[in-house]
């Protein structure tokens, strides 16, 4: 029970945010992360021949998510990630990152938003999350090196959006939080 609950405090917070970003939705979001975390209870005597529990909790909140979507759409039609409107947000929140003005935040956010879906998707799992490229890869259901392009794509877009004193590296290093 203290290893579950350990868990729970540890990925709840990033499932909620990757649930979030796909269903738009507080309330259905919490749901799925409830879900998630009921279906590891359930299967909690099969946990030790799971090769990587981040990747297979991600991937069971993102087949909660495109559920939801797909049985609450008027067409019932099953959707794709990349047809998805993903949403990403980022706010400041450590010492280094309060050293950005309000108006620089909000032209990061306008490209963020301008990104593909799979993009915006990729940069909040990778930079907000922390994980890995190839975890990004079993999550989505994509190769490593499609993560890499789509994260550069990102950075890339982002960092022609940053004044020439800030130095375009800060978002290969900095995370940002995502609400």
């Amino acid at each position: 029970m203290k290893a579950y609950t350990q868990l729970y405090e540890l990925l709840s917070g990033p499932l909620f945010r990757f649930s979030y970003s796909l269903v738009k939705s507080n309330e259905t979001a919490e749901e799925i992360v409830s879900d998630v975390f009921i279906k590891v209870w359930q299967i909690r005597n099969k946990l030790l021949e799971i090769e990587n529990l981040t990747v297979y909790l991600y991937t069971i909140a993102k087949n909660f998510s495109l559920n939801h979507i797909t049985q609450n759409s008027r067409h019932k039609k099953l959707l794709r990630l990349d047809h998805l409107d993903v949403e990403v947000l980022i706010t400041v929140g450590g010492p280094a990152e309060l050293c950005i003005s309000a108006d620089l935040v909000r032209q990061i956010q306008q490209v963020i938003r301008q990104l593909p879906p799979q993009c915006r998707l990729i940069f909040q799992l990778v930079k907000e999350d922390g994980l890995k490229y190839k975890e990004v890869a079993a999550i989505l259901d994509i190769s490593p090196l499609t993560v890499r392009n789509q994260l550069a794509i990102a950075i890339r877009k982002i960092g022609e959006t940053l004044p020439a004193w800030l130095h375009p590296n800060m978002l290969a290093a900095d995370k940002f939080s995502a609400s």
